[in-house]
Formats: C-alpha cells, structure tokens, sequence
C-alpha cells in the first residue's frame, strides 16, 4: 500500500517506484543500443549461467549483465582485467534501483576502429534518412523469383533453398555469387544489386552471409553497400550474420532478417498452410452463397404468394375508397356536433363573466374583506398592547433601578471599577465609588 501523500499545490510527488519507472522508461528510450567498452572486473557466473560483472575505466564502473542465451554465443570467456568492447542497452533494475548495461554481444577490444567506423556511417546515413521506415518497400505476399546475393559454396545457400522449396515448391531461386568478406567483397556486392536490378525479373533480393566477427562483417559495414541497397527499386532483405549481429546493410534494407534462414521463412509463406486456408475459404464461400441463394429463393417465393391481380388490386381500393369517403361523413358530422355544442357553453360563459357582473361582486367581496380586516387589526392592537404592558412590569420589577429605589447600592472601586461583594474585596483606605438610586458618592474605607 503506498503512503499517504498531502496535496501540495504546484507540486507532483512521486513514490519511489513510479520515479523509478520513469527513470527505467527514459533511460531505455534514450539508449536502445549503444558500443560499450571498459575492463570487466568482479565477474561472476552463477549456476544459471548468466554473466554478471562491473565495467570499469579510470574514471567510472557500470553494472553489466550478459544472459544465457547471449553468453553461448561467445567465442571466450570473460575474465576479470580483460577489457571488452560490447553492444548492449541501457536498463534499471528496479528492485535495487540500480542501472546496468545488459549486453547481447561482446567482443575482446582491439576492433574499435571498426567500431567507430560503423557509428560514424550509421549516424550519416540515418541523418540523411535512409533508415526512416517510410523509404521501405513492402514484400510481395508470394514471390515468382527471388535472387540471392551471396557466397556459392558456404552453407547459407543450400539452407535457404532447402527451407523456400520445403515451404513453397515452385518458386524459382537466383543466386548470384560474390565474396562475403575480403577487400572486393563490398564492390562485388553492390555491383550484384545494380545486376539484379538491370535484369528486374525478380520480386526480392536477399543478401545472405552466415557469422562471424566484426572484421569478417566489414563489407556490410560499407557505405557503397548501403548506397546501393537504397537504390534498389526491389526490395532487398538483409539476412546477415547471427541475431545478435547488427549492420549497416540491416538499417537500411527493406527488411532485416535474424539468420538467412528466417529470411527465407519471412519471405515465403508455407504453401501447403495457404491450399488449406484457401480450401477453407473456398468451403465458406460456397456455404455462404448457398445460404444466400436458399434464403433469395424463399423470399421470392413469398413475394410471389403475395403478388394479386391487377383488377382484383382495384376492385379492393375501390371498396376501401367508399368506406374511407362513408367513414370522413360521418367524422365531420360529429366534428360539427363537437364544435357547435362548445361554442354554446362558450357563450354562456362569456355571459356569466360580463364586466358589470364582475364588478359588482368584487365591490362585495371588498366590502366583507375589508369589515373582517377591521376586525383582526383591533383585536391585534389590543392583544398588543396587553402584551406591551405585562412586559414593562416584568421588565420594571427586574431593572436595577428599582432595586437602587428600595434601598439599595452597588459599590464599586474607584481605581479598577470592580464590584465590591465581599469585605476584603475593599481595605483601609481604598476609595469606592457607591451608586445610590438617584446619583453617586465617592469614599474612603476605615476599616
């Protein structure tokens, strides 16, 4: 239950856990995903298996967390003194009211060129608009072709043909082939976009790359690439690396994908889940417009059953026209009988409420109004003035006056004007000031 809060004006007062949920909320709104470096220290690694541990520079140390799920996908083990370079996101951990890094991905550090290479392009290219969500092109719901730009001989390949043949056989897959890692690779690349779009006979182009580190993912990391993926009139789906792995290819495409193959689940619907679906419709469809022609059919058969001749259709309106003409007579006759009956006793009430006649009663109603008025002001004045006197007595016999007349005085003393009642109220030689009934007298007391 939380406390009880007076109301101060202009004031808002916050509980504890609302401040810091408004902390948690503004934190992980401003730094969604951020490049983190420092030297682990106090690295510990519970029976979970998550990674708790403090990061640290000369100047400053963070809490950082690096779950199960993340940590499997390293290829070390960290260890207090190594220093890291990591991508993770700001949060609070409200229980304790603390702030951390939890990180999805870390990397020993000596790839921080690289690192601040990639932030330098991200910031340009998102600056000049390239990853707003408006400039993104939809997917068809079922490609014809699809082309896929990456290595022939590595793994990805035959993992994406498998799963699109196995969702959808039929659709016919291009690969056009290029380095995915190298000095050439980022050229190669976006030279395959600018064939594929010269050749347009494809509905989406995917770039496919499996893992790997950070200087393996460089060519993704290029602004030719980027460039080129931009100007693609068909949409391209970026399906690089692991899930954790982020790229400037994946910001500007049309579609990130986590692995290549997800992309391919993303890309092509599962065909045999669509023949069901549409069975499905087909059935409902068919049900649906024979409910429809059933229930038309027997409306037109009522309609049909309702439908008379013509002749018969005027013989009725005529017999319905005699007796609406019989039925108006006789209305109006005793509309006529109405009206002549209330103007008669209108007449005799505008008889009875002649001028004259009025006038004449009001004069006696006046008359008695006024004889009884009369009346009630005497017997009031009267009653009155008994009153008035009974209270003048009553009030003469309570006066002090009258007590002063029989005999009586009030002693006062002189310096503070307070009633004397009592002897020693007034010592020797103390003046009082005694009111008699007609005038005062001022002493001093003897004794």
């Amino acid at each position: 239950m939380e406390p009880v809060r007076e109301n101060v004006p202009g004031a808002s007062i916050y509980t504890v856990s609302r401040l810091t949920g408004e902390i948690k909320k503004l934190l992980e709104n401003r730094f969604p995903i951020i490049w983190v470096e420092g030297e682990i220290s106090n690295f510990r690694s519970p029976a979970s298996g998550h990674f708790y541990f403090t990061l640290k520079d000369s100047k400053a140390q963070i809490q950082a967390v690096m779950f199960a799920g993340q940590n499997r996908k390293l290829g070390f083990i960290p260890e207090d003194g190594m220093k890291i370079t990591g991508l993770g996101r700001v949060s609070v951990y409200e229980p304790r009211g603390i702030y951390q890094v939890i990180f999805e991905h870390m990397m020993p550090k000596g790839v921080g060129e690289l690192i601040a290479a990639f932030e330098q392009l991200k910031k340009k290219l998102e600056a000049e608009g390239l990853f707003d969500e408006k400039r993104k092109k939809p997917l068809p719901f079922i490609p014809s072709r699809v082309s896929v730009i990456s290595s022939p001989t590595g793994a990805v390949i035959h993992d994406m043909i498998n799963v699109m043949t196995r969702r959808f056989p039929g659709i016919e897959t291009r690969i056009i082939p290029v380095p995915v890692q190298g000095e050439n690779a980022a050229d190669e690349i976006a030279s395959a976009l600018e064939i594929a779009n010269q050749l347009a006979d494809s509905d989406i182009i995917v770039i496919a790359r499996g893992g790997g580190s950070l200087e393996d993912l460089a060519p993704f990391n290029t602004e030719i690439v980027a460039r080129a993926i931009d100007r693609s009139a068909i949409p391209v789906v970026s399906a690089v690396g692991h899930e954790t792995d982020f790229t400037i290819c994946d910001f500007v495409a049309d579609l990130r994908a986590p692995t290549p193959s997800a992309a391919a689940e993303l890309i092509v619907p599962v065909k045999h889940e669509l023949a069901a679906l549409c069975a499905q419709l087909e059935a409902r469809l068919v049900k649906g417009f024979s409910s429809m022609l059933a229930n038309q059919r027997e409306r037109l058969q009522n309609l049909s059953k309702r439908l008379v001749h013509p002749g018969r259709s005027i013989t009725d309106a005529l017999l319905k026209l005699d007796d609406i003409t019989i039925r108006l007579t006789r209305a109006l006759a005793r509309e006529i009988d109405a009206r002549r009956e209330k103007l008669r006793w209108m007449t005799g009430r505008l008889t009875t409420g002649m001028p004259s006649r009025l006038l004449d009663s009001g004069k006696q109603r006046l008359g008695q109004s006024t004889q009884r008025l009369y009346q009630a002001m005497s017997l009031r004045i009267r009653e009155d003035t008994s009153r008035v006197k009974g209270l003048s007595e009553r009030l003469n016999a309570l006066s002090p006056k009258a007590v002063l007349k029989r005999g009586y005085s009030i002693t006062r003393r002189v310096e503070d004007n307070m009633i004397v009642k009592k002897p020693d109220q007034a010592g020797p030689g103390t003046r009082v000031g005694i009111t008699l009934a007609e005038g005062e007298i001022e002493c001093t007391v003897d004794g």
